[in-house]
């Protein structure tokens, strides 16, 4: 690759990202698991945020 072609034949063409397929349902953090959510794995925290989601997700209905 010459500098000159470069320069007056437009530039440098570059490959593009390979495609990968994505992969569904992948959990990467621990909040995100059901039993952290429900609290079932008997830590005080995950309990504690468990109830305040229960109560935000209870808060607008009638």
């Amino acid at each position: 690759m010459n500098i000159q072609d470069v320069i007056t034949g437009g530039g440098i063409v570059f490959k593009g990202k390979k495609n990968k397929p994505k992969e569904e349902n992948k959990i990467k953090t621990k909040a995100k698991k059901k039993t952290y959510i429900t609290g079932l794995h008997n830590s005080d925290s995950a309990k504690m945020k468990a109830e305040i989601r229960r109560k935000r997700a209870n808060r607008h209905k009638k």
